[in-house]
């Protein structure tokens, strides 16, 4: 895949990618968000945090103390770009491979830690594999495997918002692959059928799994199946953090102004593997990441930061200790907390369990216990 972006044509916008940092540090006003030094700064430490999480948490897996982790390794910009073009009142439907947007809404770093051991304060109960998150009150859907289902779902609660005129909108992200996915067809045509304020973004990151991007479509790009159901659609380089906060604003505001989802591709790269039980050396020759590398997300941010004299190496060296102190204490705390009871798994099913499940729960509790708690 060619990573070079080129700025839009009026007469081709689903062809053409969005850019907006230019390589020399600058913005082009056409695609400049507005960003504050601030809010800049702010988002390169999410970032970070992101991507640091990420190198522990593969750590740990390998170490054999969580048994997952679905990382986001070059793909950040397009994640935490996205999240933060949307309001407080908007909700995200994730796919697995975003927690960074879930942190950087508000959701404690210990609850995200909790989940990755399915331990006692695990907010799911040790019920769903770890990176399968839930938060409420941020705004953060629960996430379930199955590819696809969360468009229709997060379509779901865009028609809701609209019927309730709440002012909110949804994000759903989703992967090239799920492009492939009934989900994708029957959510992408409802919310253009019925105009629902949803923002459809499809992290182009060449791969699904091990299936190449080429396998997954015969058309020229993601963004030109939007015109069958009759929405706009727009690629963007999903490695500016700038660009991809520009299009998901301006996509959220049409959806706002009742016209509508939008369709966003997200041109990035996943540069791990698919997750930590695959090895993407088997599929995938080495020097496909070189070009991708030289446009790593977060470089680009934090050489933006420098020419500006907003960030330096001792900022870096603190923020990186700072996220290592913070990361150490989370998963000390949540190797102490014990499993989930037993009896939870009958918990959150009816309001009142029906007298088989109550049965079927004393059997259990007053039953034999295996000798090793695996």
């Amino acid at each position: 895949m060619n990573p070079q972006v080129r700025t839009p044509s009026p007469s081709s916008p689903s062809s053409e990618i969005v850019s907006a940092l230019r390589p020399d540090g600058t913005l082009d006003p056409q695609h400049d968000p507005g960003l504050s030094d601030q809010e800049v700064e702010f988002l390169y430490r999410q970032m970070v945090t992101t991507r640091q999480m990420d190198e522990r948490l593969v750590m740990l897996q390998r170490q054999g103390r969580i048994g997952f982790h679905v990382g986001s390794l070059g793909e950040e910009a397009a994640i935490l770009g996205s999240a933060f073009a949307m309001q407080k009142q908007d909700f995200l439907f994730p796919c697995y491979r975003e927690f960074g947007a879930a942190l950087m809404r508000g959701l404690p770093l210990q609850h995200f830690i909790d989940n990755m051991f399915g331990n006692a304060n695990d907010t799911v109960q040790g019920r769903q594999m770890p990176n399968h998150t839930t938060c409420r009150e941020v705004g953060w859907c629960s996430i379930s495997s199955p590819v696809g289902t969360q468009i229709t779902q997060a379509v779901g609660f865009a028609w809701a918002a609209k019927i309730k005129k709440t002012n909110a909108s949804a994000l759903v992200y989703f992967g090239d692959g799920a492009t492939s996915s009934s989900d994708f067809h029957s959510g992408v045509n409802f919310a253009g059928v019925f105009k629902v304020p949803c923002v459809l973004l499809c992290r182009n990151n060449g791969w699904a799994i091990s299936v190449p991007v080429e396998r997954q479509t015969a058309t020229k790009t993601f963004a030109e199946k939007a015109a069958a159901y009759g929405i706009p659609g727009v690629r963007v380089d999903g490695n500016d953090l700038f660009a991809v906060v520009d299009v998901t604003r301006k996509a959220r505001e049409r959806g706002e102004r009742g016209e509508g989802p939008t369709l966003i591709e997200a041109i990035t790269y996943r540069m791990g593997g698919h997750s930590t039980s695959d090895d993407p050396k088997a599929y995938r020759p080495a020097d496909q990441l070189a070009p991708w590398a030289d446009r790593d997300p977060i470089e680009r941010v934090r050489d933006y930061l420098s020419r500006r004299g907003a960030w330096d190496e001792a900022r870096e060296s603190a923020l990186v200790a700072d996220i290592d102190a913070r990361f150490r204490e989370a998963v000390s705390i949540a190797e102490r907390t014990p499993a989930p009871p037993l009896e939870s798994i009958f918990s959150d099913v009816y309001e009142t369990a029906p007298w088989h499940l109550v049965e079927q729960r004393q059997q259990l509790l007053s039953g034999p216990r295996a000798p090793s708690s695996h």
